[in-house]
């Protein structure tokens, strides 16, 4: 299964559909393109809806932990939403449930950025 992804806007929160597998090679260069894009672009408030994501790798975690840095190193605030269980289960073993801002619903998670 190939990765999709798909961006839109909402209330200044950029929130990136994401689907597929998040393994090593060109899935994860995707997230990253798309996220250099989004914080070239002035967006600074993103949010990564893995809802219908399969399966990560290290990689992918490796991914995701880049973005957050640099989203965070230009001042701004990195989420995800709609972990599958697996992803779930992946981000408490890697004890990296401490460091994202994890949520279940949409409009909690727009509404916990900044202003």
């Amino acid at each position: 299964m190939s990765q999709k992804m798909n961006a839109r806007q909402l209330n200044g929160v950029e929130i990136i559909n994401l689907g597929g597998r998040l393994t090593l090679g060109d899935t994860s260069v995707s997230l990253r393109d798309e996220v250099k894009r989004e914080i070239d672009g002035g967006v600074l408030k993103i949010l990564l809806d893995l809802g219908e994501v399969t399966y990560i790798d290290s990689a992918g975690l490796g991914e995701l932990i880049s973005a957050y840095t640099s989203v965070t190193n230009r001042g701004g605030e990195l989420k995800l939403l709609n972990l599958t269980k697996h992803v779930h289960d992946l981000m408490q073993i890697t004890k990296l449930y401490t460091v994202f801002d994890v949520f279940d619903n949409e409009n909690e998670a727009i509404a916990s950025f900044r202003s």
